[in-house]
C-alpha cells in the first residue's frame, strides 16, 4: 500500500514494483498526497498496465500484480483493508522512535508506506486500528522511489 507519488516518479515506482515481485498494489490516497495528483494522465490503466508489464519483462515474471486505486483514504482503510490485507504481518513504514523494521521475513507481508513527509497521526491511528504497527528503518527519511526498494529487500527474501 502506497500514498500516491508525485506523478512523475509513479510509472519508475511500479516498474520497480512489479519487478520485486509485488503482487498486490493500493494507490491511496493521503492528507499530504497533492490533490492534483489523482488528476494526472499518469494514472490512466493502459500506463499503469504498460509500466507494470515493462516490471514483469525485467524480473522474467508472467503474474501481473493487481493495482487498485484508494483516492480517499479513510473508506477504504475502514472497509476494505481488512480484506485486502487478509492475514498478512501489517507494516507501517514511519520515521520515529519505533520498533526497527524487521527484515527477511518468509510469510506475507502488506507494507504501508506513505508520501514524501509521512503520514499524519491520524492515518497512523487508523492503520493501526487495522493492526499496522509502526517501525523505523533508520534516520534518515528517504524519497518514496527509494524507500520502497531498500524497505522490500530488507522484508523479503526475494526469489
Amino acid at each position: 500500500m502506497l500514498a500516491l507519488p508525485r506523478p512523475k516518479m509513479l510509472k519508475r515506482i511500479l516498474i520497480d514494483a512489479t519487478s520485486l515481485g509485488i503482487k498486490q498494489i493500493v494507490l491511496i490516497n493521503s492528507w499530504k498526497v497533492d490533490k492534483s495528483y489523482w488528476q494526472t494522465p499518469n494514472l490512466k490503466n493502459e500506463l499503469l498496465h504498460e509500466k507494470m508489464l515493462l516490471g514483469l519483462e525485467q524480473a522474467r515474471d508472467t503474474v501481473l500484480p493487481t493495482l487498485k486505486l484508494a483516492p480517499r483514504f479513510r473508506p477504504f482503510v475502514e472497509d476494505e483493508l481488512d480484506d485486502w490485507a487478509g492475514n498478512s504481518q501489517r507494516i507501517l513504514a514511519h520515521p520515529g522512535n519505533f520498533p526497527t523494521m524487521p527484515h527477511s521475513l518468509s510469510g506475507p507481508v502488506t507494507l504501508a508506506i506513505g508520501p514524501e513527509g509521512g503520514w499524519t497521526d491520524y492515518e497512523i491511528e487508523m492503520l493501526q486500528k487495522q493492526g499496522f504497527t509502526c517501525h523505523n528503518f533508520g534516520s534518515r527519511i528517504l524519497r518514496v522511489e527509494t524507500a520502497l526498494p531498500a524497505l522490500v529487500g530488507r522484508l523479503m527474501q526475494l526469489p
